[in-house]
């Protein structure tokens, strides 16, 4: 089953969700180092590591959400796209919530319970992007129709780009 919404002939969702993955996921180990060291440079970049991770996340989730439209219902994929989906609204909502408890601070240094709240949503981030991988790897969905270890060029495809023009 194939992507609705691509760049290039490749599917724009798992492009986005590096962005948000690697930012949650560096503001909870900043917010552990700066829990360790003290040093409120860590609290400060862990900070807008949220904030840009939040705004990733969402853009993601709609692509995300698009492709997710596109499963027939009844299909396991449409069952697994559910939780992962809704997992990562939960995720992003923690993150979110993290956030905010340190967006009053001067410094936007954490204490320990925004640092926990960060840590649980990259626990079940762990989880979803499990089941993202479950989604592609295992079940198909957004691997184009002709994929194969001799499969075309992505942009030589039919309403991509004429590469032999």
């Amino acid at each position: 089953m194939e992507s609705r919404i691509k760049v290039a002939g490749h599917p724009v969702h798992p492009m986005l969700v590096v962005y948000p993955l690697g930012l949650l996921s560096s503001a909870v180990v900043f917010d552990a180092l700066y829990i360790l060291t003290g040093n409120s440079d860590l609290a400060t970049f862990s900070f807008w590591a949220l904030a840009a991770g939040l705004v990733g996340g969402l853009a993601a989730a709609i692509f995300g959400f698009v492709d997710w439209l596109a499963i027939p219902k009844g299909t396991r994929a449409k069952r697994i796209g559910t939780f992962h989906g809704s997992g990562n609204l939960v995720v992003v909502l923690l993150f979110a919530l993290s956030f905010l408890m340190r967006a009053d601070g001067a410094a936007y240094l954490p204490d320990v319970l925004p640092f926990l709240v960060a840590f649980l949503g990259a626990g079940i981030a762990l989880v979803t992007a499990w089941l993202g991988g479950e989604l592609v790897y295992r079940l198909r969905v957004a691997v184009d129709d002709d994929a194969g270890l001799d499969a075309s060029n992505s942009l030589a495809r039919e309403g991509v780009v004429d590469v032999d023009a």
